[in-house]
C-alpha cells in the first residue's frame, strides 16, 4: 500500500466539512472515538455488517478484478473486507479529502501494492476519466450539501469506464410505521443535517443529466431507513 499520494497544491478541508463534522472525522480524537467496529455498528442500529456485505456483493463477485474507487475512508472494516475480494492483479484506490482519515486507513490495513490512498476532494477528483471498473459511496452522500453531493455522484460516474458501476448505500425516508422513524428524524435533524435531504428526495434527484445510464437498479431495507442503489454506466 502506497503512502497517500497528495496534490501539488495542498488541499483546503470544506467548509461544511469542517462545521458540521469536526467531531465526527476531522479532529484526531474523532478517530480515536469513532474508530471501534462496535459503534460503527451500534449507529447503524445493528445493521452496519448487512449493510457491508449488500455493498460488496453489489460490486461483483467474490473475487474483484480490474480497478475499484472507494470514494471517503469508512469508519470499520468495510475496507478490509473489500480488499480481501481483489484478485491477485486487481487494484483498489481509495480517496478522501483529510489527511488524518487516510492515515487512520494505512494504519488499520496491512502492506498491500494493490491499494492506493488518494489525498483528493470528492467534488473534484484529479484521476482520469473512465478509468475504474467499479465505485463505491457508501453513507457518504448524506454528509454533503447538495451542490457537492451532485459534484459528487457526477465525478464518481466520470470514473467508470463503459460497464462501470456505481454502488451507492446511504440512509432513506422509513415508512411512518417504522419504530425509528420520530427518533432518526431527531438524530438526523440535530446531528447530521444533510442527511434530511434523502429524506425528500430520492438520490435519482442528484444523478446527472448528461451522462448516459444504461441501468439503475434500487432498494430498501430495514423498513425503508437505508437505501442501495447499482447505476450501470
Amino acid at each position: 500500500m502506497s503512502s497517500p499520494a497528495s496534490p501539488a497544491t495542498p488541499l483546503a478541508i470544506p467548509n461544511y466539512l469542517e462545521q458540521t463534522y469536526w467531531w465526527a472525522y476531522v479532529h484526531p480524537n474523532a478517530v480515536y472515538v469513532f474508530e471501534r467496529q462496535w459503534l460503527v455498528n451500534l449507529i447503524l442500529w445493528g445493521n452496519f455488517n448487512r449493510l457491508r456485505d449488500a455493498a460488496l456483493e453489489m460490486l461483483g463477485s467474490d473475487s474483484l478484478d480490474g480497478r475499484t474507487l472507494q470514494i471517503a475512508c469508512v469508519y470499520g472494516n468495510l475496507t478490509a473486507k473489500l480488499r480481501e475480494r481483489l484478485t491477485p492483479d486487481a487494484e483498489l484506490h481509495i480517496v478522501d479529502i483529510l489527511p488524518v482519515q487516510l492515515e487512520n486507513l494505512t494504519r488499520k490495513l496491512p502492506t498491500d501494492s494493490r491499494i492506493k490512498l488518494i489525498h483528493a476532494d470528492s467534488a473534484h477528483l484529479p484521476m482520469e476519466s473512465a478509468s475504474y471498473d467499479r465505485a463505491l459511496l457508501f453513507f457518504l452522500l448524506h454528509e454533503m450539501p447538495e451542490d457537492v453531493r451532485r459534484k459528487t455522484i457526477a465525478e464518481a460516474l466520470r470514473m467508470l469506464k463503459p460497464g462501470g458501476q456505481l454502488v451507492i448505500v446511504d440512509y432513506h425516508q422509513p415508512s411512518k410505521l417504522n419504530p425509528l422513524y420520530w427518533p432518526m428524524q431527531g438524530i438526523l435533524r440535530t446531528l447530521e443535517p444533510y442527511a434530511m435531504d434523502l429524506w425528500r428526495q430520492p438520490i435519482d434527484a442528484w444523478l446527472p443529466t448528461d451522462v448516459a445510464l444504461a441501468d439503475v437498479q434500487r432498494r430498501t431495507v430495514f423498513g425503508g431507513l437505508y437505501q442501495m442503489l447499482k447505476i450501470t454506466v
